[in-house]
């Protein structure tokens, strides 16, 4: 199956950060070849309502598993187009000789874009999903105090079949507990296409496991509760989303299973950003 790549558009993020809330979901383990079909089949509405085009872009990972590439993602360095480039980037932080670094980028010299944006006011909120963000432990807290206030509880865990739910309700608390005039970064790590997913699918069974069909189930799990965090988040001024999977994993490809590999279903990602509007 061809799919047509979309034109994202290139916003200015230095006239975005200050003006607009900001929201990035990142959906833990997504594999581009399930997100395009699942798209194209019109089984993801909800996101794809808001994907330019209708369609995912591919773009490679910066990371073959969740710590590496979430590391990367808060420096700036999110998934990259699969084309020839330099492609800019939205964010940056400041060093000399970046060839990705231009005019609309939003470039900073704090060490981390959560730093950055709470240097210019925003309230930086992490929902954790993942294992790297459920905060049992030093490594546990790593990604999580980047944030001023992050969450996790095992209700987002992997092992939950209403994982993404309970993170959306959470939230949805995040935001009625926020001034209406303070700016939000909210970070969602949606855990549900993560291995095991198979109960996302019905009929499946713990014996049977994970292959792509569950995963595709847990994608339109996924799909069927994202416009609540898309309305919660628009409901106090325009909100620039951007969402993507971190990397991809494995299901037998070429014999591989899981992920923190170099196989092409790893670093094969899915990625989109767009504005979500207030309501008139």
């Amino acid at each position: 199956m061809t799919i047509s790549e979309p034109l994202l558009s290139q916003p200015d993020m230095n006239t975005v950060v200050g003006r607009d809330d900001l929201l990035l979901l990142t959906l833990d383990t997504l594999r581009y070849d399930v997100a395009v079909e699942s798209a194209a089949a019109g089984r993801l509405p909800n996101l794809t309502a808001h994907l330019p085009g209708s369609v995912w872009q591919k773009r490679h990972a910066p990371g073959n598993f969740t710590y590496a590439a979430h590391h990367a993602i808060f420096a700036g360095f999110l998934p990259t187009p699969a084309t020839q480039g330099p492609h800019p980037r939205l964010f940056a932080a400041r060093f000399a000789g970046s060839e990705t670094t231009a005019e609309r980028t939003f470039v900073f010299d704090e060490p981390d874009l959560v730093t950055a944006l709470a240097a210019r006011g925003y309230h930086t909120a992490c929902v954790g999903g993942v294992g790297f963000f459920n905060k049992q432990g030093a490594l546990g807290n790593v990604l999580p105090g980047l944030f001023a206030e992050s969450h996790w509880e095992s209700e987002f865990s992997v092992a939950s079949p209403t994982s993404f739910e309970a993170q959306v309700a959470c939230a949805e608390r995040v935001v009625a507990a926020l001034p209406a005039e303070r700016p939000l970064f909210l970070f969602v790590n949606v855990s549900a296409l993560h291995q095991p997913n198979w109960f996302h699918l019905p009929g499946a069974t713990r014996d049977t496991g994970d292959n792509m069909s569950t995963h595709a189930a847990a994608l339109e799990y996924v799909d069927r509760h994202v416009d609540r965090l898309f309305d919660v988040m628009r409901s106090r001024r325009r909100c620039f989303a951007i969402v993507c999977s971190d990397h991809g994993t494995a299901y037998g490809d070429a014999g591989y299973t899981g992920h923190r590999i170099g196989h092409e279903s790893v670093w094969t990602v899915p990625y989109g950003h767009f504005f979500l509007e207030p309501p008139a």
